[in-house]
């Protein structure tokens, strides 16, 4: 995980609980449930917060 800061795989990580838990939920309020979807959204917080992160795959 070399190419991801802490924080980022911390915040990923707590995405990845509250996917578990069945209280995360996507931007339009819906039920998030895989854990891709999980992972997708905590990658975006950090990019929003400024963290080192890779960039988006197209």
């Amino acid at each position: 995980m070399g190419k991801y800061s802490k924080k980022a795989g911390e915040k990923v990580e707590q995405a990845q609980h509250e996917e578990k838990k069945g209280t995360l939920k996507t931007g339009s309020g819906k039920k998030v449930t895989s854990r891709k979807q999980a992972v997708a959204i905590g990658l975006s917080e950090v990019r929003k917060e400024g963290e080192k992160v890779p960039k988006k795959k197209d």
